[in-house]
């Protein structure tokens, strides 16, 4: 499309970019690298594995202590990971959404119903839907996501699956034996058998709450739309945060920040990504939260250390997960807007709030700049990655260097000293 421009006395024409996203635009490989990790750093699944994935395991895997320990932290990272990040969308979107609760609804309300499905809970209240079909449609969000019980669940069992894998592959249990603190490595029979028969006690209620939660579920969404009061129970499973910011109101506590907060971080309920069910930050943090006392309980058969090894470590480690690099990127970001840098992409509302586009409504933004500067496309749209690319990975290398070598490295000294203390006072 042909268009005329005109600065100051000067009139000229140019062809405005047809270009509108990734495709097709000629990139060096180093841009496209970058621009690989801006587009993860957007999806809360992959961003959050690959952080969890380089701030735990690469470092312990650095730092491992025996062959046991290397193992069994690497089985516990990565289906850990796993069920963090993709296992509650699995089951969700895939198994769920697509399969099984498909049979809770009337066939002639299933399309109506599913179309629906991945929108909010102030979506669909606002929407032009008759309120019956509303109901069935949060009964069956609701019942989604009891279902997804399982993976908080699985969450906390894991530990002791992490314990019972250690002890069947490698005949160990004794926390100093797989931290390589006890020169001698003997076991003691009566804690290895402690350690077997409450790992699989764990393991089999895991199975037993994980059906449990599957089956309320499924009769919630069958059923729950006849009942007010499951409607009303199915609304603040899936939206806490924003009922808890209801009732602070109600008591004159108004601050935008704290309402901003709970509801995405109190959220049970699905994000909507591009209508299919996407992990939210609320679900991550039900999840970490579980495991974190799954850590605990699993650690204390193995002894003091590996109990007092998960306090000292696992705690910030849930923080740094559930919250990612929000606080270093917020302070990041502050920064650059102080010195005035990437003017482009770093601006502030009218409440002084920063806000960065996102990696899609950056190719718009490079057309503009195009036509401004009478630049290139392919040269606006690099510019622009390369500096989205600073703006997200500063902070996420810092958090990889402090999270992840530094808190590694200061427990494992940390239970070091700790065993040595100990066996002087024994002595």
């Amino acid at each position: 499309m042909i268009q005329s421009i005109k600065n100051s006395d000067v009139k000229f024409q140019y062809k405005k970019p047809a270009q509108t996203s990734f495709k097709g635009v000629g990139l060096s490989g180093g841009v496209r690298f970058l621009d690989g990790f801006v587009k993860s750093q957007e999806n809360l699944s992959v961003t959050r594995f690959i952080q969890d994935t380089t701030t735990n395991w690469l470092p312990k895997s650095a730092l491992s202590r025996s062959k046991a320990d290397f193992w069994e932290f690497s089985f516990l990272e990565f289906v850990e990971s796993g069920l963090f990040y993709f296992a509650a969308p699995f089951f969700g979107e895939h198994l769920y959404r697509n399969r099984l609760f498909k049979s809770t609804s009337p066939k002639n309300l299933r399309s109506e119903i599913d179309k629906n499905l991945p929108k909010s809970l102030d979506e669909l209240k606002n929407s032009k839907l008759d309120k019956a079909l509303k109901n069935r449609i949060i009964t069956s969000k609701a019942g989604i996501v009891a279902a997804c019980l399982a993976v908080p669940v699985l969450e906390y069992a894991l530990s002791f699956a992490k314990n019972l894998f250690t002890l069947k592959v490698f005949k160990v249990s004794d926390f100093n034996n797989i931290a390589n603190l006890n020169k001698d490595k003997k076991e003691d029979t009566a804690q290895q058998n402690k350690v077997e028969t409450h790992a699989k006690k764990e393991l089999k209620k895991a199975g037993i709450l994980s059906a449990a939660g599957i089956a309320a579920g499924l009769a919630l969404a069958a059923k729950g739309h006849k009942s007010n009061a499951l409607v009303k129970f199915s609304e603040y499973l899936l939206e806490p945060g924003q009922k808890i910011s209801n009732l602070l109101h109600k008591t004159g506590v108004n601050s935008r920040g704290v309402d901003n907060f709970l509801k995405e971080y109190l959220k049970l309920d699905f994000l909507n990504r591009n209508g299919k069910l996407a992990l939210s930050k609320g679900q991550l943090a039900v999840i970490c939260t579980t495991g974190l006392f799954g850590y605990s309980n699993a650690a204390k058969d193995r002894g003091k250390l590996d109990f007092y090894e998960v306090w000292t470590r696992v705690p910030l480690v849930v923080l740094y997960t559930i919250f990612g690099s929000s606080i270093l990127d917020a302070g990041f970001k502050k920064i650059l807007a102080k010195k005035g840098k990437f003017p482009e992409l770093i601006k502030k509302d009218a409440n002084g709030v920063i806000n960065v586009p996102s990696r899609a409504d950056l190719p718009k933004i490079a057309q503009n700049l195009s036509a401004k500067n009478n630049t290139s496309y392919e040269k606006e749209l690099s510019r622009l990655i390369k500096q989205k690319s600073v703006i997200t990975g500063v902070p996420y290398v810092f958090g990889l260097a402090v999270m992840g070598f530094t808190l590694t490295a200061i427990t494992r000294l940390w239970t070091k000293y700790r065993y040595n203390h100990m066996t002087k006072s024994e002595r």
